[in-house]
């Protein structure tokens, strides 16, 4: 089984930027912490990270044949892109949105999420475990997937 990661705008930055609300955690050591998760769940992680929202898309799209599901942290294209949760909801894949840090909690112009309403759920909030409580769920869905009404 393999998942793709997704990493969008400005989290090459993570460690660095706005470490009271981010979390200190880079991006290089969330990576580890999610291959060292795959390795224990027996599962393949595709990671990708790209500040450019038509780079995100065709990564989904050249993913799609062999990947079962996303896991992915949209960044600022959570609140803005009509185009992200499209091609998410085009490939046909479950996807779990994940962010470091609450949403729903910071300013208004980010409790939108354009993601949210295709996704299976969203994990946010515990900083780096975010990441890997959203892995654990998506992986959970995948070998029991439930009947949704």
């Amino acid at each position: 089984m393999k998942i793709a990661v997704v990493h969008g705008p400005n989290l090459r930055l993570l460690g660095r930027r706005e470490p009271h609300v981010y979390g200190s955690a880079t991006l290089e050591e969330i990576n580890a912490a999610l291959h060292s998760l795959a390795k224990e769940l027996g599962v393949e992680l595709e990671l990708f990270q790209s500040n450019h929202e038509g780079e995100i898309l065709d990564f989904l799209e050249g993913v799609q044949p062999v990947v079962q599901g996303v896991l992915i942290n949209p960044g600022g294209l959570t609140h803005t892109s009509v185009s992200l949760r499209d091609g998410l909801s085009g490939i046909g894949l479950p996807v779990v949105e994940v962010h470091l840090s609450n949403p729903a909690a910071r300013e208004a112009f980010r409790h939108r999420s354009f993601v949210a309403p295709i996704a299976l759920g969203t994990v946010a909030g515990f900083g780096e475990n975010s990441y890997l409580l959203a892995l654990r769920g998506l992986m959970a869905h995948l070998i029991n997937p439930t009947t949704e009404s």
